[in-house]
């Protein structure tokens, strides 16, 4: 077999082994982190919660998350990603169940905050996880093949979600229902996870030994190549330059994206009393919507892996996202159809982002040190998830209208895809693109 087919059956029997369960363990992840915005309209009215109240307490997951995003990336560069993420998919269960019965917004915040500390790290796990099993120039399609479970969650959420609100068993309300049965597939997954996964490729048993040799081959010559530009220990890669930027970038962008995801089902509330939609209806729009979304990540991902390109993917994304945003507050009161029009552009273009920016940290990094940048991103990054659902939450209050909160989520936008275009100075393009000819002349 010569080595362009190699390469070939390698990747798919990788990607095939790899990314469908891990995009299901994702979905449900992410089903279980955005839940909270489809629990509001209902448990705001029965717990008495202002916009407010629910904008603090969906945001502070995010402080949690914070905290424990590095030292858990560390604890599991010690121990391994498959018993970590074993471990992260049950605890967050539990604590997303006891969610069903919180009475006070002090029991609301804590429990939201130890959602944060659960999950923290299940993310950077993941791309770390996968960066090991695939060359470079795959990363961006590799990565979207499971991020789009982020839309996918939304898109399968949005309708279960909806429908559970209806449910009334045993003197439970349908909110409740809803974080107690989303929680339970975290349960059986993260049990099955702990089987499923292997650390490390010279642990897997579904490779052929030709496959196996090559892929060790090829990620340790690249990891070489990358080391020979830049040598990292796990705590180095936080105090790089770029990776400190791309921190900063990440904040901005997560600011105008959490603060549309977490609130996007009591806006689209408000923008479908004028056509008397059901919440189950409104439901299906909005997972259509995602639907969209996820369309939009796998295109984004494989052309920026054909282009070899990755910062000017990002900026494009969450530009169109943010003129997008601001458009739809603007022609709401005059076109409900053309407001939802540019909130699906919007929701696209801040997904499509995902891919080509997750690209960059493990294309100069790698092992411990790739692992500490990806921490250290996501966690200053997600804080943007507490600032922006708070302040959309607070403005929403002061003016009694979403239209001065889309401008500001449409401005951190911007100011996120500025910083990755103009202060990155890492392009995310493979080093040393002619690897595979160096490995076929030394085979």
């Amino acid at each position: 077999m010569d080595i362009l087919q190699l390469e070939r059956t390698t990747t798919k029997k990788v990607t095939l082994r790899l990314i469908p369960f891990l995009f299901l363990c994702f979905t449900i992840s992410i089903l279980d982190r955005v839940n909270i915005g489809f629990a509001a309209l209902q448990m705001n009215q029965d717990l008495g919660f202002s916009n407010a109240v629910f904008g603090f307490g969906a945001g502070i997951f995010f402080l949690g998350y914070f905290l424990l995003e590095v030292p858990g990336s560390a604890i599991m560069t010690k121990i391994g990603p498959r018993k970590w993420i074993s471990r992260i998919m049950v605890t967050w269960a539990i604590i997303a169940i006891f969610m069903a019965f919180v009475k006070t917004p002090m029991q609301f915040y804590t429990a939201r905050f130890l959602l944060g500390v659960a999950e923290a790290s299940f993310y950077p796990c993941m791309v770390f996880y996968l960066s090991g099993f695939y060359q470079t120039k795959h990363h961006a399609k590799a990565i979207a093949g499971f991020m789009v479970a982020i839309p996918g969650a939304n898109a399968l959420g949005s309708p279960l979600s909806t429908f559970l609100l209806g449910v009334n068993w045993l003197g439970l309300e349908g909110w409740q229902w809803m974080f107690i049965m989303e929680a339970i597939p975290a349960v059986i997954l993260g049990i099955i996870c702990y089987f499923y996964l292997d650390d490390k490729i010279e642990d897997v048993k579904w490779l052929n030994k030709e496959e196996k040799k090559w892929l060790i081959d090829i990620t340790t010559k690249e990891k070489l190549q990358k080391q020979g530009v830049k040598h990292y220990t796990f705590l180095q890669a936080l105090k790089d330059r770029d990776v400190l930027i791309l921190s900063i970038g990440y904040f901005c962008w997560m600011i105008g994206y959490y603060g549309i995801v977490m609130f996007l089902p009591t806006i689209s509330k408000g923008l479908t009393e004028a056509t008397s939609l059901s919440t189950q209806s409104m439901g299906w729009v909005l997972g259509l919507m995602y639907v969209c979304a996820m369309v939009t990540m796998i295109l984004v991902g494989n052309h920026s892996d054909k282009k070899n390109e990755r910062r000017w993917h990002v900026a494009a994304c969450l530009t169109t996202s943010a003129i997008a945003m601001v458009i739809s507050s603007l022609v709401a009161n005059s076109s409900i159809v053309l407001s939802f029009l540019f909130l699906t552009i919007a929701l696209c273009g801040a997904f499509g982002a995902y891919s080509p920016f997750w690209s960059i940290p493990p294309s100069f990094l790698t092992e411990a040190a790739a692992a500490g940048a990806i921490a250290l991103i996501n966690s200053i990054g997600n804080l943007g998830g507490f600032f922006g659902p708070y302040i959309v939450g607070y403005i929403k209050d002061l003016t009694g209208s979403f239209n001065a909160s889309m401008v500001f989520l449409g401005i951190s936008l911007i100011v996120g895809s500025c910083i990755v275009v103009f202060l990155v100075k890492q392009s995310g393009k493979v080093i040393g693109s002619n690897v595979e000819n160096k490995l076929e002349k030394s085979s």
